[in-house]
């Protein structure tokens, strides 16, 4: 699809074209680790193939371990990536005085239409901006270069995939912004939109707080506590159904994170020095969190790009801010934001929720989809942000 790798205008920042190409000698590491790399015993709590809700069982990862070892073809999911066309650019960021410079790795779709809207679409944990990848194929279907309503631009989170990690222990989530309000400027983009959820989500909604070029978002996940004058009696049984699955979340689903927020150098050396478990902490996640479970493919691709990269230790670092912000940590603006509602996301709010926190001008329920929606249900996450730019932008 290289006819959409034309930018609008010459970026003010050095884009290179990017091409993903693992070496033979680590995709064979990874095979032999894989076939040297033993199950854990068979224990009560394991052996029922049909219950992830005390972790992935035993069935599943001992599939999973086969297919990987396999059949699992990577150079094909490589293929898949490379038909989109993708960079590599330098962003520099000020942090604590010192000037840091990031390696950012982004997928891209441009537009030849003059009015085309800038959007940037971010990913999350354990995600990769493979998730977008359904919905560039959709686009990319649907519209030439001299169609398509948008500059839509994926990038790899610091520390994620392709981009190169933190650089100290105090980088946080506005550093991220900062970054990507300065990727959107330097491919010369002085407004746009951002779409993101998980990690994504709270991304998009500093960028609307600190940066005023990014002028509206769309998210699939509103992390909020409970308001204090929550009125249950106006939600529909399906959203009461949904708070109720986010509370079990908090309770039971949330260890993971504790755990990266807080021991994050422990777990990173366990998990960078197995592919299995690797494999089963991050499998474990698309099991539960999806509304239907994603495909063997799509599962053993993100985790291998975690792998390849060796950045499972370095996607940690939104964790250890989440665990020590308090309330107030996301200002209310004026920026409009939309929302779509998927019955399966781990963290469910209504719209009453949102309004309580910012400008919700879009909001919509989907009948299925989860967490990771751009993943899962791609036609209903484009509509929905192509319906609320299509609103918002002519305003802003």
């Amino acid at each position: 699809m290289s006819h959409f790798s034309t930018f609008p205008s010459p970026p003010k920042l050095e884009a290179k074209h990017f091409t993903v190409a693992i070496p033979d000698a680590d995709v064979a590491e990874l095979k032999s680790l894989l076939k040297a790399s033993r199950l854990g015993p068979s224990t009560p709590t394991n052996s029922n193939p049909s219950d992830h809700s005390l972790g992935v069982s035993m069935d599943w990862l001992r599939t999973a371990k086969q297919a990987w070892e396999t059949s699992f073809d990577w150079r094909a999911q490589e293929k898949r990536m490379n038909s989109f066309p993708q960079f590599m650019t330098k962003v520099p960021v000020q942090i604590e005085g010192k000037e840091c410079i990031h390696d950012i790795h982004f997928m891209a779709l441009f537009s030849k239409k003059k009015d085309a809207v800038p959007l940037i679409m971010l990913h999350g944990w354990p995600g990769s901006f493979i998730e977008f990848i359904p919905v560039l194929g959709i686009l990319a279907k649907k519209y030439t270069p001299e169609t398509l309503p948008y500059h839509v631009v994926v990038p790899s989170l610091p520390g994620y995939g392709f981009s190169s990690g933190p650089q100290s222990t105090e980088f946080k989530l506005a550093d991220v912004a900062k970054i990507f309000n300065d990727l959107m400027l330097g491919l010369g983009f002085d407004k746009y939109v951002a779409q993101g959820g998980d990690v994504g989500s709270g991304v998009a909604r500093i960028l609307t707080m600190n940066h005023d070029n990014c002028k509206a978002i769309h998210l699939n996940m509103f992390s909020i506590a409970p308001p204090q004058n929550d009125d249950l009696s106006i939600l529909s049984q399906a959203e009461r159904e949904a708070l109720d699955r986010g509370a079990v979340f908090r309770q039971t689903g949330w260890a993971y994170g504790i755990e990266q927020g807080t021991r994050p150098n422990t777990l990173g050396f366990a998990l960078s020095s197995s592919p299995l478990a690797l494999l089963a902490w991050i499998g474990e996640k698309f099991l539960e969190w999806s509304d239907e479970n994603p495909s063997m493919d799509e599962i053993l691709t993100d985790v291998s790009i975690y792998w390849f990269t060796n950045s499972i230790s370095t996607s940690f670092y939104p964790y250890r801010e989440s665990i020590t912000r308090g309330p107030g940590y996301y200002k209310y603006h004026e920026k409009p934001i939309g929302y779509t509602w998927f019955p399966r996301e781990i963290i469910p709010v209504p719209d009453s929720w949102i309004k309580q926190e910012g400008n919700l001008v879009f909001y919509r329920q989907a009948k299925s989809g989860g967490h990771f929606a751009a993943l899962e249900v791609p036609e209903v996450l484009l509509k929905d942000v192509e319906d609320f730019v299509e609103q918002v932008w002519g305003s802003v």
